[in-house]
């Protein structure tokens, strides 16, 4: 499974520690979720490296800082392209609300702010403008792409934003790669409300890929005609076991020109009783939502496509926000865009993994009775100990 660290390129001219060795480290680091370079220094004596064949002297935690900001990111990016393709030889991949269309999530996601640190490739903004408490913040912010399957979410890909762009340029240059990468790994693209926009619609429908994105700003052309014609065309209702949906569906709309084509859109009403934490009283929570898409019913009907839009949040929930809380992706280990990048992509391929052993290797019975937290505790305690051998399982 560790073959891949010594296909790694950098760009050191004097080196004193193997590369393979310090790639070994930082995806031990992200491997085990110790959050710091700093932990990993703890675990630098006795035998836990002699077990991966490591032989060499261990590098300090300022060393893996400094390499790291050097190391190729398309290395790893080839190798997340080697764990797809395997799951998908191997079957492992499944579309998870459709039986045939494949939907890739692209989003957005700020990886560190600070008021105080900053390199050359920090994004800046104003806060608290034109008041006397104003202060420059730098930031970095990165656009992710996941593709959404029935027992988990594979992270294909991620792109820096870069000074002098938008999020969506950003992702328009992200998908550029992945339909290189992957060209036949998905069907739909599915997006938030700030990809609403004609160049980002054209860039998919030019690949031959359709596209679903949130429609928000009701103060639109597009958004006041579906509207106005929701009150003269007549809805149905697409029940769940817990939601009730009240659905208009409305094809061929000219209302968008600088797309070039006609455009569908899909408003819904839904309707929600959940139970209340504090005092346990039944609520009755409604939400509108409204999608504009590429895609016609006849290939998509309404349920599917409102069941594949929502799916937009399995990017926030099962990807950002695990790796942010239990991964520890958005910790800055080296204030470098290189280095921020290379270890959110370590960090994605080691998510895949984890998540590839544990809905596939890990038998029903298992599951049932340890989550899969309690089950990364137990790797990550066994990848760090130093007499156990190592019993890694590839998908």
């Amino acid at each position: 499974m560790l073959t891949w660290l010594s296909t790694l390129t950098e760009s050191r001219v004097r080196v004193d520690i193997p590369l393979r060795t310090m790639a070994l480290c930082m995806f031990m680091l992200v491997s085990s979720r110790l959050g710091s370079l700093n932990a990993l220094e703890k675990c630098r004596y006795g035998k836990l490296w002699q077990r991966y064949g490591v032989d060499d002297k261990l590098p300090s935690a300022d060393q893996l800082g400094r390499v790291a900001a050097t190391i190729a990111a398309r290395d790893v990016r080839r190798q997340l392209k080697t764990i797809y393709r395997k799951l998908k030889r191997r079957k492992a991949l499944s579309p998870s609300s459709h039986d045939n269309l494949y939907a890739l999530v692209i989003d957005g996601h700020e990886s560190s702010a600070s008021y105080l640190r900053c390199c050359k490739d920090c994004l800046t903004r104003r806060i608290n403008k034109n008041t006397p408490r104003e202060r420059t913040q730098y930031y970095h912010r990165l656009v992710m792409g996941a593709l959404v399957c029935k027992r988990f979410t594979v992270l294909l890909d991620a792109e820096m934003q870069i000074k002098g762009e938008n999020e969506v340029r950003t992702a328009q240059r992200l998908l550029a790669r992945l339909l290189r990468d992957y060209p036949r790994a998905f069907d739909l693209v599915v997006a938030d409300g700030l990809y609403a926009q004609a160049p980002f619609f054209k860039t998919v429908r030019a690949a031959g890929k359709h596209v679903i994105a949130v429609l928000k700003d009701e103060g639109r052309e597009l958004a006041r005609d579906v509207l106005g014609l929701c009150k003269c065309v007549k809805s149905h209702l697409l029940n769940t076991r817990t939601t009730k949906r009240q659905v208009w569906d409305i094809e061929e709309l000219a209302s968008w020109p600088q797309v070039g084509m006609p455009v569908r859109v899909v408003r819904s009403q839904e309707t929600t009783t959940v139970r209340r934490q504090n005092g346990g009283a039944l609520h009755t929570q409604t939400t509108h939502w409204m999608w504009v898409t590429t895609i016609n019913s006849s290939c998509l009907p309404a349920r599917q496509l409102i069941d594949i839009a929502h799916e937009r949040w399995n990017i926030e929930n099962n990807a950002f926000n695990e790796l942010v809380t239990y991964w520890h992706a958005d910790h800055v280990y080296k204030h470098h865009a290189n280095a921020i990048l290379l270890f959110w992509l370590m960090t994605m391929l080691a998510y895949n993994l984890f998540h590839a052993f544990y809905f596939l290797n890990v038998k029903s019975p298992l599951r049932n009775r340890l989550d899969k937290y309690r089950v990364a505790a137990y790797l990550s305690a066994e990848l760090l100990a130093s007499d156990v051998p190592p019993r890694l399982c590839s998908p």
